[in-house]
């Protein structure tokens, strides 16, 4: 019985210094964070740099970051949020993911048939995957299983395509992809390389048609605007706006142009690709 009375007088203590510590170290939360959090979209996608709509709505009302900065929630949205709060709007371009990948099952060659887990990751621990290109998308799907928002859906040759209104640069994506396709990018930048191939030279060409030959034609071209690294090309956004012209020129198309509506699109001098169904394999 002494036993009991103690642990229960004791329980009885700690529980009344919990209870007062509660009171005394309160500190109150201001009730307009429920209403601003009840504004946003609710995806917790963590684009805006908060770990969650709950944070972004705190940071909101402690006057750290503005509406803008949401770039899931409609305009609708952020001029309600600054109305409500009495602040500017704010903005901030939105982020998609993009894949530096073209070669589906009807342009690029395997090496070996995987056997096993249908899981890009798992896939890639057995010699790379067994595509011809090493760098290659092995087109299992871990980022569409991944995308929470349903943003990216696998084509028919086996290679995801991001919707770019759905994308909310949560970047699950990229951190699921374990040929380290995807990145995010700022939306209004269209030209776009799609190729992360480090190898130069035309023999690339017969493991995937449309891969980078590091010819270094469009850096030629566009010299205030293209440079070479790792045999690949690089877009400085920074130098000045990118135009489809730069496209123009690349022999295989693995430099193109995003356009809004019609979606990837290859200068004239791209070989055109007419096979729909998948290439054979390459001889082994």
């Amino acid at each position: 019985m002494t036993a009991v009375a103690t642990i229960v007088g004791l329980t009885l203590v700690l529980a009344s210094l919990l209870a007062l510590a509660r009171h005394w170290l309160y500190v109150p939360q201001d009730p307009r964070v429920d209403d601003v959090e009840a504004m946003l979209p609710h995806t917790n996608c963590g684009n805006c740099g908060y770990p969650g709509c709950r944070a972004f709505a705190e940071g909101l009302v402690a006057g750290e970051v503005l509406p803008g900065k949401c770039t899931v929630g409609s305009a609708a949205d952020h001029e309600r949020i600054a109305s409500y709060l009495g602040v500017e709007i704010g903005a901030v371009e939105k982020q998609v993911a993009r894949l530096a990948c073209a070669g589906g099952t009807n342009v690029a060659r395997n090496h070996a048939h995987y056997n096993g887990t249908s899981s890009c990751a798992a896939a890639t621990l057995v010699a790379g995957g067994g595509k011809g290109c090493f760098w290659g998308c092995l087109g299992y799907g871990d980022c569409d299983a991944a995308c929470t928002f349903d943003a990216i859906v696998m084509n028919e040759h086996r290679l995801p395509v991001v919707d770019e209104q759905k994308c909310t640069g949560c970047g699950d994506c990229v951190a699921v992809c374990p040929k380290d396709l995807f990145s995010l990018q700022p939306q209004s930048h269209r030209l776009w390389v799609a190729c992360r191939s480090l190898e130069a030279g035309d023999e690339i060409l017969e493991d995937c048609q449309v891969a980078c030959t590091a010819c270094e034609r469009c850096a030629n071209e566009a010299p205030d605007l293209i440079h070479m690294s790792e045999n690949l090309p690089v877009v400085d956004y920074s130098r000045r706006p990118a135009t489809a012209a730069a496209t123009q020129s690349c022999p295989t198309g693995a430099i193109v142009w995003l356009d809004e509506e019609q979606g990837p699109m290859r200068g004239q001098a791209a070989r055109k690709i007419i096979r729909q169904g998948a290439v054979r394999d390459a001889p082994t």
